[in-house]
C-alpha cells in the first residue's frame, strides 16, 4: 500500500497538433532534447507519427512524457498520402492523455481555426502552446492573443514558448505534467524515441532534400535505406530517393550531381553525429510513378 501523499510516477501520451509549418517538430525536438523529428520550412514535412520520449525525475516520482509528433492538419486532402497523414493526425487525438495545440504567438489563422474545430468540446486535457513568441517585438504583445485564445476554447493552460530558442519549455512541461495520469514508465530512462536508427537516418536524408531544394522539390519524394552495414567504428549506408516523375529526377540530382552530393554531405554529417561514428553514405535517385496515390507503394514505404 502506498502512503497518502507519497510521490507517484506519472506517464502519459501527449499529442502535439496544429496546422502545417507551425513548428510542431521543432517543439518536439526541443522538449525531448534530441533530433527526433525532421524540420524544414516546407509544410507537412512530418509524414508519420513519431514518438519522442522525455523522462524526468527518479523512482518513485518518475515522470515520463511520450510525445506524439503528428503531420500538420488543416490541409486539403489531395493525394492518398496526404489523406493518410491527416487520418494519422486525427487518430492521435483519441489515443492520448494530453493534447498540445500549437499556434503562432502572433495570432490565430484560418488553418488554426480548422484544427480547433477538430477538438472535442470542453475537454479538460488540452494545452495551448503559442510558439515563436520570440518573434514578437515585446512580450506584452502576446496578451491580446492569450485573451483571444481563452475566448475560443477552455484550454487547461496557455503557454507562450519559443521552440527555436528553447524558451518557456519548463513552464509548458509543468502544465502538461499536471494532466498526466499516474503510471510507471513505458520506456527506459535513456530512450528518446521509439524509432530505430535506420528510420532516423532516412529522415535526415529527406530533411536535407527538403531544405536544399525548397520550392523546386516535388512533394512526392521519399527515402529508403537500401543497404546498411555497421561495425564498431563505421557504418556504410546506401539511401535511395524516390520521386514520382522522370522530370523530377534531374531536379533532385542537380547540375553535374551537385544537389545530390550536397544532400548526401549534409545528411552524412548529421547521421555521424547521431551514431557517434564514421559514416559512408551513398545516395541515388529513382522514379516510381504515382507512388503518393498507390496504396501498395505507400505500405512498402511505411505510410500505411
Amino acid at each position: 500500500m502506498q502512503e497518502p501523499g507519497a510521490p507517484v510516477a506519472k506517464t502519459g501520451m501527449v499529442a502535439i497538433i496544429g496546422r502545417p509549418n507551425v513548428g510542431k517538430s521543432t517543439l518536439l525536438n526541443a522538449l525531448v532534447g534530441e533530433r527526433v523529428s525532421i524540420t524544414s520550412s516546407k509544410p507537412q514535412t512530418t509524414r508519420e507519427r513519431v514518438l519522442g520520449v522525455l523522462t524526468r525525475g527518479s523512482p518513485p516520482a518518475t515522470t515520463q512524457f511520450i510525445f506524439v509528433d503528428t503531420p500538420g492538419l488543416g490541409r486539403a486532402s489531395s493525394s492518398l498520402l496526404t489523406r493518410r497523414m491527416n487520418q494519422s493526425a486525427r487518430a492521435a487525438l483519441g489515443e492520448v492523455d494530453v493534447i498540445v495545440l500549437v499556434i503562432d504567438a502572433r495570432g490565430w489563422r484560418e488553418h488554426d481555426e480548422t484544427v480547433l474545430e477538430l477538438l472535442p468540446p470542453e475537454r479538460p486535457n488540452i494545452v495551448l502552446a503559442l510558439n515563436k513568441a520570440d518573434a514578437l517585438a515585446r512580450y506584452q504583445d502576446v496578451l491580446p492573443v492569450l485573451q483571444d485564445s481563452a475566448r475560443r476554447y477552455p484550454f487547461a493552460a496557455l503557454v507562450p514558448v519559443s521552440a527555436e530558442r528553447r524558451k518557456q519549455l519548463d513552464e509548458l512541461l509543468a502544465e502538461i505534467e499536471k494532466l498526466l495520469p499516474a503510471g510507471e514508465p513505458l520506456f527506459d530512462a535513456d530512450q528518446y524515441t521509439d524509432r530505430n536508427v535506420r528510420f532516423l537516418a532516412a529522415e535526415l536524408v529527406r530533411e536535407k532534400a527538403f531544405r536544399l531544394l525548397g520550392d523546386e522539390l516535388p512533394y512526392g519524394v521519399a527515402v529508403t535505406i537500401e543497404r546498411w552495414h555497421e561495425t564498431d567504428k563505421q557504418v556504410e549506408i546506401l539511401a535511395g530517393l524516390l520521386v514520382e516523375r522522370e522530370s523530377h529526377k534531374p531536379i533532385v540530382i542537380g547540375a553535374q550531381g551537385a544537389k545530390l552530393r550536397e544532400i548526401g554531405r549534409l545528411a552524412r554529417a548529421d547521421i555521424a553525429a547521431m551514431l557517434d561514428k564514421s559514416v559512408h553514405l551513398e545516395t541515388w535517385v529513382r522514379v516510381r510513378r504515382g507512388w503518393t496515390d498507390d496504396a501498395r507503394a505507400l505500405k512498402s514505404l511505411g505510410y500505411d
